[in-house]
C-alpha cells in the first residue's frame, strides 16, 4: 500500500537541546516516519537547554514555513505564546514528551507523575533490599519550571509519603547538566550523613549521579531517568540500581503520524497518548538497549 503523501508538508521537531541521546532516539522516530511519508522534515534545537534560543528556534521555523511543529518545551509558562501565535497563523502544534500550556493537537509523552511513583516503588524496593529502613534521599531535577520533570518528582515524592522514616530531601536543579548534577549528589553526600538514596529526573542527571557515586565509592542506591551506552554500563557494573527507559522513538515515530494526520484534517484521537516507561535494572538484562 502507498502511504505517500502527496502534499509536500514541511514539519519541524523542536527540542530541548541537541546534546542528550533521549532527543536523537526521538529524531530518529520522527524522520522514519518522515520518509514513509514522503513529507519535508527538520530537527532543530539549542546545542545546550536555552528557553530563549528555542523560542527563537520555535518562531524561525514559524517564519520559514512550517506547517506543523513537534515540540518538546523547555519552558511551558515562557513558550506559550510563541504556540499560540502559531497556532493563528495554522500551524499545527504536537508536544511530544514535554507540553507546554497552550492546547496543541495531542501530546506524546510519559505519564511522568505515574513514573515518578515507579522510580519511588523501585528505590524503596532497593532500600528494603539491603536492609536499609531510614535515611535521606535526594532528587536531582532541570528546572523548577519543566513540567516534566517536575512531575516526575511530585509522583516520587508522593509515594514516600506512606513511608515517613525516609526524608526526601529538597530538589537540587541543574538544568540537566552531568557536571552539576554530579557537584549536587557530592553535595548531598558531604550534607547528609545519613544518605541513602538520590533519583535522578533525566539523562543528564543521571550521568552525573552515575560518576559521582562511581568517584566517591559509596553504597548509596541510585534510581535514574533514561539510558544511554554510559548508563547502560552503570547498571551493569551495580554503579546504579535501577533506569525508568521511556519510549522517544515512538514520540517522534507517532509524533510525525499524528502532525500529518492533523493536516490533512483527519481523525487524530485522545488528547494524550501515554507512550509508557520501562523499568531496567540488573535483573533484566534482556532489556537494556544494546
Amino acid at each position: 500500500m502507498n502511504h505517500i503523501v502527496n502534499e509536500n508538508y514541511r514539519i519541524y521537531l523542536i527540542t530541548m537541546d541537541k546534546s542528550d541521546q533521549f532527543w536523537k532516539v526521538m529524531d530518529n522516530g520522527a524522520r522514519e516516519m518522515a520518509s514513509m511519508l514522503g513529507v519535508t522534515y527538520e530537527w532543530d534545537a539549542p546545542l545546550t537547554r536555552d528557553v530563549n534560543k528555542q523560542i527563537e528556534i520555535f518562531n524561525n521555523a514559524v517564519v520559514a514555513g512550517a506547517d506543523a511543529i513537534m515540540l518538546a518545551a523547555s519552558d511551558p509558562l515562557k513558550i506559550s505564546r510563541a504556540v499560540e501565535e502559531a497556532k493563528a497563523k495554522g500551524v499545527k502544534i504536537i508536544y511530544v514528551d514535554a507540553p507546554a500550556f497552550e492546547e496543541a493537537v495531542i501530546t506524546l509523552a510519559t505519564d511522568n507523575y505515574t513514573a515518578g511513583k515507579i522510580a519511588g516503588e523501585n528505590m524503596f524496593y532497593e532500600l528494603e533490599e539491603i536492609g536499609v529502613t531510614y535515611g535521606s534521599i535526594g532528587i536531582i531535577g532541570i528546572t523548577p519550571e519543566n513540567r516534566t520533570t517536575v512531575n516526575r518528582e511530585l509522583g516520587f515524592r508522593d509515594y514516600f509519603k506512606s513511608f515517613v522514616r525516609y526524608q526526601i530531601l529538597e530538589t537540587i536543579y541543574t538544568n540537566g547538566d552531568p557536571e552539576l548534577a554530579k557537584q549536587a549528589t557530592e553535595k548531598y553526600i558531604r550534607d547528609n550523613p545519613n544518605l541513602v538514596g538520590v533519583f535522578s529526573t533525566n539523562e543528564g542527571t543521571t550521568l552525573g549521579l552515575g560518576y559521582a557515586l562511581r568517584e566517591n565509592d559509596i553504597n548509596i542506591i541510585g534510581i535514574g531517568f533514561d539510558i544511554t551506552e554510559v548508563i547502560q554500563e552503570m547498571i551493569r557494573d551495580n554503579t546504579l540500581k535501577a533506569i525508568l527507559v521511556q519510549n522517544p522513538f515512538t514520540m517522534g515515530y507517532l509524533g510525525m503520524a499524528e502532525a500529518v494526520a492533523a493536516l490533512r484534517g483527519f481523525d487524530t484521537g485522545p488528547q494524550f497518548i501515554n507512550t509508557g516507561v520501562t523499568v531496567v535494572n540488573i535483573y533484566t538484562p534482556s532489556r537494556i538497549l544494546s
